[in-house]
């Protein structure tokens, strides 16, 4: 591994970690700032894909996070980076932590995240997302949003 790769790994993991403190901070702005203007989503929600025109829509992400009461907080576990000089992946675990508006309670859910990077202008942009949790394959269909790490 160069030296120029783990400073791009590491841009990276930044990159992730800022996502995440974004969203902790319902700043829509600062979420839709990491996207390319050409990303495309797969995201937990419908449709089966997001694209770039509603990815880059800090009101869209405002009005998701509006549906909750309070912060919505994410971590990023097992995240893997390998980056080369002017693309890079990841993929690893996320963890969502909200109280849905009007609900007594909150939710946990983890789910599987991919994210595609692309260097434009000299900083790291998602460029694909995907977002998945897996289902119970017993004939029900269900989405197993109870499995943890």
């Amino acid at each position: 591994m160069t030296s120029t790769s783990t400073t791009h790994e590491t841009r990276v993991q930044q990159l992730m970690a800022e996502r995440a403190a974004a969203l902790r901070a319902g700043d829509a702005e600062r979420v839709v700032a990491q996207y390319a203007p050409d990303a495309v989503v797969c995201d937990l929600a419908p449709p089966l894909r997001r694209p770039a025109d509603e990815v880059c829509d800090p009101n869209r992400v405002a009005n998701w996070l509006a549906g909750f009461a309070g912060p919505v907080d994410v971590e990023f576990r097992d995240l893997t980076v390998t980056a080369g000089d002017d693309v890079a992946f990841c993929h690893g675990l996320a963890r969502l932590t909200a109280t849905p508006r009007g609900a007594a309670d909150a939710f946990t859910l983890w789910y599987r995240i991919t994210v595609g990077l692309r260097l434009v202008d000299g900083d790291w942009r998602i460029t694909h997302e995907h977002e998945s949790t897996p289902f119970h394959m017993d004939g029900s269909f269900r989405a197993a949003v109870d499995l943890e790490p």
